[in-house]
C-alpha cells in the first residue's frame, strides 16, 4: 500500500465553505489545442467546490482509502520541523500545487528513500529539483493544460489593470475619496501600445489570442517558434532574443517556466533594456525576474508598473519588497486556482494516480521526468538543473 502525502494550502480565515457564489462551473470537453479534459474512473467532488485547500483534499480520500492508501494532506511545509519534512521519510507520493509548494529539493529527496513519484496538481514543477528526480528515477508528473486559460485570462487582466491604472482608483473609491485627476494621471489605453510575451506556449499563444482584439502590436520570443499560419493569423512578430524583444514594447508579459535558463533573466540590465514607462507582468515564476531590480526599477521610473501572482519562496516573507514598492499590482498566487482550474487540475491529479497505482502508463503530455530524463512536456520546457534552492526564506513567513 502507498503512502501518499499531500501538501495544500490553507482554509479560508472564516473556515471551509457551505455555500458558493454560484451553482456549478461550466463544463469544457476538450482544451483549445483539442486535448481532451482530464479523464479518471470517477471523481468524489462536486465540481466548482473549493479543492485546492486542506480541507478540500482534492477530492482524493475516498478513492485512496477504499483502495488501502493513506492520505497525509497538511498545509505545513516548510521549515525543518514542518508535517511535511516529518512525513516525507516513508511517503511513496508527494502531491502539491504550485500555489504553495512543497519545495522538493536535492536534500529532501535525499531523505525520502521511497519516493517515486512527485505530482504537480497544476502546471509548473520548477518546485521539485528536476536534475535530483532524474538521477533519482522519481517520476514528476503534472497536469497539462488544467489551468492555462485560467492564468491566460489572470494576464489580461492585470495588464489592463496597470495599464488602465484600476487599483489607485478602486482605493479611491473605498477610501471615500473622488480625486479623477490622481486616478487619470497614469491611465492610459492599452490600443496602440505594442505587447511582448516572453514564451509563446500554451499561456503565452492563449494571451496573445486574447490580445489581439484590443488592436495591439503583438510580439513574442520563444525558443520553439511558432507555425507560419499562426503568426499570420495574429499578425504577431516573432524576436530572435528576450533582448530584441522588450526594447520595442510597451508591456510585457512573461509565460515561460522557470529553469536554470530564465532564473533572474529580467535582472537590471534586461530592465533598462525596455522603454522607460513599460509594464512587466509576470505569471510564471517569481525567480524568472530578479526581485529587487524590479523594486528599483518602480522606484526609478524605468518600469511604470509590474504585476503579477507569482513570488519566491512561497508563501513570500512579510518584508518581501514587492508587498510594498509603489505601483505594482501583485496577488497571492491565485491566477491558476481558480474554483473552475481546481476542478480540472483535481480530476487530473487522481487521473494520475490511477494510473500510478494501477501500473498504467500516464499520458505523455503529463511527464515532466520518466524513466532518469525529462520526458512530454518537460522535455519540451525544461533544461536540466536546479531552481529551487533559496527555498528555506519561506519558513520566515509562518514565524
Amino acid at each position: 500500500m502507498a503512502k501518499v502525502l499531500c501538501v495544500l494550502y490553507d482554509d479560508p480565515a472564516g473556515g471551509y465553505p457551505t455555500a458558493y457564489p454560484r451553482d456549478n462551473v461550466p463544463k469544457l470537453k476538450k482544451y483549445p489545442n483539442g486535448q481532451t479534459l482530464p479523464t479518471p474512473s470517477a471523481i468524489d467532488f462536486r465540481p466548482g467546490d473549493l479543492l485546492g485547500c486542506v480541507s478540500g483534499e482534492l477530492g482524493l480520500r475516498k478513492f485512496l482509502e477504499a483502495r488501502g492508501h493513506t492520505l497525509v494532506v497538511t498545509s505545513d511545509k516548510d521549515g525543518a520541523n514542518s508535517t511535511f519534512d516529518r512525513e516525507l521519510p516513508d511517503a511513496d507520493v508527494v502531491i502539491s500545487q504550485p500555489f504553495w509548494p512543497a519545495y522538493l529539493t536535492a536534500e529532501r529527496i535525499a531523505r525520502a528513500p521511497k519516493l517515486k513519484l512527485a505530482i504537480t496538481a497544476g502546471i509548473g514543477s520548477d518546485h521539485v529539483d528536476l536534475q535530483a528526480a532524474m538521477d533519482r528515477n522519481i517520476t514528476v508528473a503534472e497536469v497539462t493544460y488544467c489551468n492555462s486559460i485560467s492564468v491566460s485570462e489572470h494576464v489580461m487582466m492585470m495588464i489592463l489593470s496597470l495599464v488602465r491604472n484600476y487599483i489607485p482608483s478602486y482605493q479611491q473609491v473605498v477610501a471615500g475619496g473622488w480625486n479623477i485627476a490622481d486616478c487619470a494621471a497614469r491611465s492610459y489605453d492599452l490600443e496602440g501600445m505594442q505587447v511582448g510575451t516572453v514564451a509563446a506556449g500554451r499561456i503565452g499563444l492563449a494571451v496573445l489570442r486574447r490580445l489581439k482584439p484590443f488592436d495591439v502590436g503583438l510580439h513574442y520570443f520563444d525558443r520553439h517558434r511558432l507555425p507560419k499560419e499562426v503568426e499570420t493569423e495574429l499578425n504577431v512578430t516573432f524576436h530572435p532574443s528576450v533582448e530584441d524583444m522588450v526594447k520595442v514594447c510597451d508591456v510585457v508579459t512573461i509565460n515561460a517556466p522557470l529553469h536554470p535558463e530564465t532564473e533572474n533573466l529580467f535582472d537590471d540590465a534586461m530592465i533598462a533594456r525596455m522603454k522607460r514607462g513599460a509594464y512587466l507582468v509576470n505569471t510564471a515564476r517569481g525567480k524568472i525576474c530578479n526581485r529587487d531590480a524590479v523594486a528599483r526599477a518602480l522606484k526609478s521610473g524605468q518600469l511604470a508598473g509590474y504585476a503579477g501572482d507569482v513570488w519566491f519562496p512561497q508563501p513570500a516573507p512579510q518584508d518581501h519588497p514587492w508587498r510594498s514598492m509603489p505601483h505594482h499590482g501583485m496577488t497571492p498566487h491565485t491566477s491558476g486556482t481558480s474554483l473552475s482550474a481546481q476542478a480540472r487540475y483535481a480530476a487530473g491529479t487522481r487521473e494520475i494516480l490511477e494510473c500510478w497505482l494501477d501500473g498504467r502508463p500516464m499520458r505523455e503530455e503529463y511527464l515532466i521526468v520518466a524513466d532518469g530524463k525529462l520526458a512530454g512536456a518537460g522535455a519540451h520546457s525544461y533544461s536540466p538543473g536546479d531552481a529551487t534552492k533559496g527555498s528555506d526564506e519561506a519558513a520566515r513567513f509562518r514565524g
